[in-house]
């Protein structure tokens, strides 16, 4: 039996559904309420003591980290394989599987200084607040989270963030160049692993960060939204009435965030 704790508006966990959707995996849901801050639980932390969703269980096998675990996934049937077969196509998906911690972490960035940072502060009381930061469980992680609360868009992570999401939709740019997925012809483990991030940055009204630039991305993530999959992966957690409110909310924020950006491409 695999269980699959997660978060319904989490990327990681989404990121992770996709893939059991496309794998046609049956999976038992273990929902965890992160607004509750139920991942920094003492039950929970014994499963993952990092403290963050997904974590994926199967009788004594504990799968961390949403890469591996979708390459877990990947093994567990034979049905539509999305690694690729060949050797050198592995390699280079797995690269791709490496460069989503900083992708993650660009992402984390910008939903932590535009609208996740909006709510935590319109709900959340000064103690409030100091209680959610302290029991993240990792203090990188709680210290980074403190900067993008107290200061937005003018926190330091954002120069670190737009690096990343930079060399993300060029090389996407490039490589879809070559086809209507990011390794060619068939859809594999690599568009499972980004679209759960591109498609947050759209939801936060970012669009505006590939549609000139690289606009293969835009065309790849309204292609990779068609698919069944990506409704089995966020209709029933994360449906498209949240989307639109998280989407109406960040777009008055565009051009605070579009500014910087642009700053940063021309240095």
């Amino acid at each position: 039996m695999i269980e699959l704790y997660h978060g319904a508006g989490s990327v990681c966990s989404s990121k992770v559904r996709l893939g059991l959707a496309e794998k046609g995996v049956d999976w038992v849901s273990r929902p965890i309420n992160l607004q509750a801050s139920e991942q920094s639980s003492p039950e929970y932390l014994e499963l993952n003591p990092n403290g963050v969703v997904p974590t994926l269980v199967q009788d004594d096998l504990v799968v961390v980290e949403s890469s591996v675990i979708l390459e877990y996934v990947d093994t567990l049937s034979e049905d539509n394989p999305l690694m690729p077969s060949d050797d050198r196509a592995k390699a280079i998906a797995r690269v791709w599987l490496v460069r989503c911690l900083d992708i993650h972490a660009a992402i984390n960035t910008m939903s932590f200084t535009t609208v996740h940072r909006q709510r935590l502060l319109a709900k959340k009381s000064p103690e409030q607040l100091e209680d959610y930061i302290t029991k993240i469980a990792n203090p990188a992680n709680a210290a980074k989270r403190r900067d993008l609360i107290e200061n937005g868009v003018s926190s330091t992570n954002m120069y670190t963030a737009f690096f990343t999401l930079r060399r993300m939709f060029d090389d996407m740019q490039t490589a879809l160049e070559n086809g209507p997925w990011l390794m060619g012809q068939q859809y594999g483990i690599v568009d499972t692993a980004l679209l759960s991030y591109v498609d947050r940055l759209d939801n936060l009204g970012m669009s505006g960060l590939w549609e000139t630039r690289t606009p293969a991305v835009g065309t790849w993530l309204e292609a990779s939204r068609a698919r069944p999959s990506y409704a089995a992966a966020f209709d029933d957690y994360f449906p498209e009435t949240e989307r639109d409110s998280m989407k109406a909310e960040g777009a008055p924020l565009w051009p605070a965030v579009q500014e910087q950006w642009l700053a940063f491409l021309d240095t």
